[in-house]
This record gives C-alpha cells, sequence and structure tokens, in this order.
C-alpha cells in the first residue's frame, strides 16, 4: 500500500510537526511527501530520510502542478492520497477528477476560519474550501469537536476518524534557557503563547487581559513565539497599552522547548484549533497550561486540576485564570498542574497510537476499495 501526502509546503508548527512525526515512524517505501513549494517541512523530511518531491509551484493558481501530481500517483502506483490544508484538498480534488485513487483527508483547522481576516476573497476561498471537503472520501478529525464541525457542514458520520495529536513523551528536552537572557527577573511570573500571528489565535484577548493586569500591579511578563501577518498590528496594540517592558515577541524559533523551561505557564487563547500541538509540547514540559475552550482541548484537560480552560474572546476569564494561576506559583502548588497534565498526556496523546490509528483506517479504506 502506498500513501502520498500532499501539502503547501510553508506550514510552520502545528500541522508541519504532525505530519513530520507521522511520516517518520511510517516505511519510506510506502510513504511519499508531496509539497507544492519548499519550506521548513520539506528540509525536515529530506533530513529524516523521507521520499519528498517538491511540485515547484510559482504561484497558488500555478496549474501546472495537476499534472506533476497526476504523474507521480501514476508512476509510483499510488493508493491513498491524503491530503493536509486547504491548497491540498482543492488540487486532491482536481486531480481525483482526472485519475482514481483513494482520498482522504486530515481538518487540522476549522475550514470555516481558515481564511479569516481576508474580507471577500477569503469568503469566496472558505466556500470553495468547503465545497471541496465535502468530496472527500474520508476525514480524520482531530477532535470530535472537528468531527462534529464537519457533520454540520456535510460530511458523512462513518466517513469521520477521530485521531488526536500525539507526540513522543520519552525524548530528552534541551535545557531552558538563562531568564537573564531574555531580561527576565527571578521573580517575575513569565508566560509563553506559540502560535502564528493570525486573527484566529487570539492574541488581542491575551494582551488586553496582559494591560488590566499590569494596571492591577500585577508583575507579569509574556513570550509571544510565532510571526504573521498580525504581527505589526499587535506590536501597535502593546504600545497602546504600555506593555513595552511587559511583553516581548520573540518571532518563529524552531525550539520551543527552551523557552517552555524558564516559563511558569503557557497560554493558548485561540479562537479556534484542532487539537493543539503546543499544549502536548508543555505537557510533556511539565509546564501549566491556560488554555481557551476550543476544539479538543477540554478533552485533554478535562478535570480542574489538569489546568485551566476559559471561554474563548474572554478577557476577564483569562485575567482571573492569569491572577488564579499566580497565586498557586505564590504557595508553591502551581507545578503540580503540570505534573498531572503530563501523566494524563503521556498515557492518552502518544505519538505511537496516532500512527496506529491512521494506519488501520488506510487498510480499512484500502480493502473497501
Amino acid at each position: 500500500m502506498k500513501i502520498l501526502h500532499l501539502i503547501g509546503g510553508k506550514e510552520i508548527a502545528g500541522s508541519k510537526n504532525h505530519l513530520i512525526s507521522l511520516l517518520d515512524r511510517c516505511s519510506r517505501s510506502e510513504i511519499f511527501l508531496g509539497v507544492f513549494e519548499k519550506g521548513e517541512i520539506y528540509d525536515e523530511a529530506v533530513k529524516l530520510g523521507i521520499n519528498v518531491r517538491e511540485f515547484n509551484q510559482k504561484t497558488r493558481y500555478d496549474l501546472s502542478v495537476i499534472n506533476k501530481i497526476k504523474r507521480l500517483i501514476k508512476s509510483e502506483a499510488i493508493d491513498i492520497v491524503h491530503t493536509h490544508g486547504p491548497r491540498a484538498n482543492l488540487y486532491g480534488y482536481v486531480v481525483n477528477k482526472i485519475i482514481p485513487f483513494i482520498w482522504a483527508t486530515t481538518v487540522h483547522s476549522d475550514p470555516r476560519y481558515d481564511f479569516i481576516g481576508r474580507g471577500v476573497m477569503g469568503w469566496g476561498f472558505t466556500k470553495v474550501n468547503i465545497h471541496v471537503l465535502k468530496r472527500v472520501d474520508h476525514y480524520f478529525a482531530i477532535s470530535n469537536r472537528f468531527r462534529e464541525t464537519l457533520v454540520q457542514l456535510g460530511a458523512e458520520k462513518h466517513k469521520i476518524t477521530t485521531v488526536y495529536n500525539g507526540i513522543t513523551f520519552d525524548e530528552q528536552l534541551p535545557p531552558a534557557l538563562a531568564r537573564e537572557d531574555l531580561g527576565l527577573d527571578q521573580d517575575d511570573f513569565v508566560m509563553t503563547t506559540v502560535g502564528r500571528l493570525h486573527p484566529i489565535k487570539g492574541h488581542k484577548y491575551l494582551i488586553s487581559a496582559m494591560g488590566r493586569l499590569t494596571m492591577d500591579g500585577c508583575k507579569a511578563k509574556l513570550l509571544i513565539i510565532g510571526d504573521g501577518p498580525l504581527k505589526k498590528e499587535l506590536e501597535n496594540e502593546v504600545k497602546s497599552w504600555g506593555l513595552e517592558s511587559h511583553i516581548i515577541f520573540l518571532g518563529h524559533q524552531q525550539d520551543v522547548d527552551s523557552f517552555y523551561g524558564l516559563s511558569d505557564i503557557k497560554v493558548l487563547p485561540s479562537l479556534s484549533e484542532s487539537f493543539p500541538l503546543v499544549i502536548l509540547e508543555a505537557a510533556r514540559a511539565r509546564l501549566p497550561v491556560i488554555a481557551t475552550d476550543v476544539g479538543g482541548v477540554s478533552d485533554m484537560m478535562s478535570k480542574p486540576d489538569y489546568g485551566w480552560v476559559v471561554p474563548p474572546r474572554d478577557e476577564d476569564a483569562l485575567m482571573d485564570a492569569i491572577k488564579e494561576a499566580m497565586a498557586r506559583k505564590a504557595d508553591g502548588t502551581l507545578k503540580n498542574y503540570g505534573q498531572k497534565l503530563y501523566r494524563i498526556a503521556s498515557k492518552n496523546y502518544s505519538l505511537n497510537q496516532l500512527v496506529e490509528d491512521i494506519r488501520h483506517t488506510y487498510e480499512y479504506l484500502k480493502k473497501g476499495v
């Protein structure tokens, strides 16, 4: 059985880490990766010895990739094409009209919000994306909440498999950075958030909560790891609150674990997620988490002593959770949350389980042909 995974190529963090981790655990003779353009995912695949092809798409509307994908499927006798993201879905749909193959997709994000903040063009892309998704043979939903979303969008229940993200929990983590290197004091309450600087990630709500906290005299610092189209807008928001000495923009970082090591807590203020890998990564570092109730967050953080789950877009709830976490640090119990989160995450969300679930579904799909 041969599988071709298709992805845009410029993805970072979540979907990139999910796919690379999955492919690294699969037989090299059965797996192919196709990227429309080079990026981190291509480089990492090459280093790992994964069979990767770049289609060298000049623009997102360069239709020459259709024949390139078609030739690869034919020459390698591909059985299943597994797409990741709107661009891969669109071209998978077009190629599937020309030659037959089993088509699966992983829904890494809510398709209703993939093009949020892009005006009329974004509205059009969303319509096309949802139309294309309805033609898929099988869906991998990263949380039960996303499974429900797909059903609402018209997918048939029996065509959806829920597979939670997974990571390895036994690897050696890098040493923590020194707080002094970032201008942080030892008694600062340090929060870290990791994600694209994009409207869907909810940074503005966290910045507002930080502004109100500092007005109350709280000695808190926030590290923002990530890059994206909202960078300038968020920097201006920080300036408007007078938070330049409280919030540090660190850009995209390959290694976030070393930042977790100097942090007191991880914050995820997103408006929508699937099953955030960054929470699993924080759990591996035994770092307590405050997260919005999106995607599969509540599935993992199902008890109050696993961390704080707050409604999205709710600055008051976010601020209250931060204050409570600061109080738990003061009384010496904050680290208990990270330890408990580690135990539940390492037990239920391993990478081996993810690979096994997807492999089993591939075999089921192949038998059904």
